[in-house]
């Protein structure tokens, strides 16, 4: 499962490295993803909506058995 998470965060990657940051997989916990957020992201107003509109919605249709993605 960890390896079709990380392809999925390399899809996000991209859009997140233009803007100066980056997502690190920190762990997978059943069915909830723990990242990090790296470089411009990590103290960014905007990186709970990165998280949840970006990061988790492309994680879920590319792994549909995971319910969650927390920023540790």
């Amino acid at each position: 499962m960890r390896e079709k998470i990380e392809k999925a965060l390399n899809k996000v990657r991209p859009m997140l490295q233009r803007d100066g940051g980056n997502v690190e997989l920190v762990d997978v916990e059943g069915t909830v993803v723990k990242v990090r957020l790296q470089g411009a992201c990590h103290g960014c107003p905007m990186s709970q909506m990165t998280l949840k509109a970006g990061i988790e919605r492309i994680i879920r249709q590319e792994v549909p058995e995971i319910t969650e993605v927390k920023a540790v």
